[in-house]
């Protein structure tokens, strides 16, 4: 069977081939019965449409953008945070008429060797989401001139950026406790893999932790845990309260990391708040959830999708901002049941 193209097409219609193809890449410049007319054919004779790369070439776009994660996408897709984000950014570029490509590092486990995705994977932009600002992936945009807008992460000098006003957010969390009358207090951080000063997220909230607390002559002890490493989350928690002088409160890096402090406690006899205040962040679906349910800083996790699809569309564009966008979301404090003055 012969191949069907669009000069079939034209010929079978009684029409030019570039009204045909205009039918399908610039519909504007048709009536709307005429394109009718015209896919009716197409579908008629078993056409399938251009050919995406061929279209490519000739637009000098790939119609995708990528997504640069620290992480697999097993572990990104167990994040709630990282899920919402994801969605966020999806449904904002297909309102772009984009696709979104999610890239992981080169170096993740089973990567096929000589595949580095930053460097291989056609795209027209790219959203780097936290990551290390040393990881070659990111040298890889860059060296390719890929426009990029950075998320939860310190931004570069000629690239915007999306970051959340996460040490205000800690700041109330941790005022909140004060006020409560807690003078015993821990953080139940992030451990980084590498230099936690690259982690804009722990670093500032835990900058935004301390300062109420030292300034109530509080000095919090400080223990961090690995997202990667789940379990590690259990047992620095449970290190902090199976002891005498247990904290009576404790500020938690996540929402997954305080339902997981609760789980602790529970299983120790706590009881929550009564005997132990716990706070979280991110107001993920985990603070509904929990039992108690979490008081929680909020953050607009679907707005800073938006917001960097937004930015990389204008450095995508033909006039690009001539100095780059540094957008900063608000945070605020959520009070549930997790939290109660301290005991007698």
């Amino acid at each position: 069977m012969a191949k069907v193209t669009l000069q079939s097409i034209a010929d079978h219609v009684g029409v030019s081939r570039m009204t045909v193809s205009n039918a399908f890449s610039r519909p504007d410049q048709l009536s709307a019965d005429l394109r009718a007319k015209i896919l009716a054919a197409a579908d008629q004779l078993g056409y399938v449409g251009p050919d995406p790369a061929a279209r490519a070439l000739a637009r000098g776009r790939t119609g995708s953008v990528g997504l640069l994660l620290t992480d697999e996408l097993s572990q990104a897709f167990e994040d709630a945070v990282a899920t919402e984000f994801l969605s966020s950014v999806a449904g904002a570029l297909t309102h772009e008429g984009l696709a979104l490509t999610l890239l992981t590092s080169g170096d993740v486990a089973g990567a096929p060797s000589g595949y580095v995705p930053s460097r291989d994977v056609a795209m027209d932009g790219a959203i780097v989401y936290i990551c290390d600002p040393a990881s070659p992936d990111i040298a890889w945009l860059e060296r390719r001139g890929l426009p990029l807008v950075a998320v939860d992460r310190d931004p570069a000098a000629d690239a915007p950026s999306v970051n959340v006003d996460d040490r205000g957010g800690a700041t109330a969390a941790a005022q909140h406790l004060v006020d409560l009358g807690h003078t015993r207090v821990a953080i139940l951080t992030l451990r980084v893999e590498g230099v936690p000063k690259d982690n804009r997220p722990a670093r500032e909230r835990l900058v935004g932790w301390r300062a109420p607390l030292e300034a109530a002559g509080i000095e919090p002890e400080v223990c961090a845990a690995s997202y990667r490493r789940r379990g590690t989350v259990e047992q620095e928690a449970r290190a902090l309260l199976d002891r005498p002088g247990r904290p009576t409160a404790i500020l938690c890096f996540s929402d997954a990391f305080a339902v997981a402090t609760i789980q602790v406690a529970h299983s120790l006899g706590l009881r929550v708040p009564e005997d132990l205040s716990v706070v979280g962040y991110d107001d993920s679906p985990l603070a509904l959830a929990s039992q108690p349910q979490l008081t929680t800083v909020h953050q607009e996790v679907a707005s800073k999708g938006h917001e960097a699809v937004r930015l990389l569309m204008g450095v995508m564009g033909t006039n690009p901002p001539e100095e780059p966008e540094r957008v900063l979301l608000p945070t605020r404090l959520v009070i549930r049941d997790s939290t109660a003055p301290p005991p007698a």
